[in-house]
């Protein structure tokens, strides 16, 4: 009987678990609600074992994972929906990735070609990105840059580093905490299109921005 009152108190918290995702119309499970399913079901385990009445001991367990796992993916849920509205028609793609979110900048409307300069049309959407992880701050900023396989494997790594150290540094002058950030070059590394076209250098010569939430 305790079993059943347990498995049936757990299963409420995931009584909403099916939305509608607001930019495709579909029905999904939130990520919030997939991370409150996880943190109950190992809180419920733990709580079992460490208490003499299994039933109790996995029904505070269930609860506390619970709020834990949910809460983790309702700060991106939120996170990512506000990202999605801002950067809107920007050409920027917004990527969730489990409890992360990956924001890619394509090259043509970063950077003009061979410059760590930013494009100065691309100012309001680093904004609009600051304004985001200023109201979000308890993550990490992963910036990324990326080139195509053209020239010197050197000059891509330092062509990177710099356009990687470009949009940080805006994102830090507009209040983000240096603290934060972690900034990575990866020259020719990990294209995502073809590099023997003009099309698919354009898609390579990137950056991007993860955020990593801080648990």
């Amino acid at each position: 009987m305790k079993k059943t009152s347990v498995l049936i108190t757990l299963l409420s918290v995931l009584t909403a678990c099916t939305t509608i995702n607001p930019y495709t119309g579909q029905s999904q499970t939130s990520k919030a609600v997939w991370g409150t399913a996880i943190g109950a079901a190992t809180g419920a385990a733990t709580g079992a074992l460490v208490s003499n009445n299994h039933g109790a001991g996995a029904l505070v367990g269930g609860l506390a994972g619970a709020a834990v796992g949910g809460g983790v993916g309702y700060y991106m849920d939120t996170q990512e929906a506000e990202l999605r509205a801002e950067l809107a028609s920007t050409g920027v793609s917004v990527i969730r990735d489990g409890d992360n979110i990956r924001l890619v900048m394509p090259g043509n409307i970063t950077f003009k070609t061979d410059s760590a300069d930013i494009n100065a049309g691309f100012y309001s959407t680093l904004n609009s990105v600051a304004k985001v992880l200023n109201k979000y701050d308890n993550s990490t900023v992963m910036v990324m840059g990326f080139t195509d396989s053209t020239g010197a494997a050197s000059y891509n790594q330092t062509l990177s580093q710099n356009r990687a150290n470009a949009v940080a540094a805006y994102l830090q002058g507009q209040g983000v905490k240096s603290s934060r950030f972690e900034i990575m070059a990866m020259g020719a590394s990990n294209p995502i299109a073809d590099n023997s076209t003009a099309t698919g250098r354009q898609q390579n010569r990137r950056v991007e921005i993860k955020i990593i939430p801080n648990k």
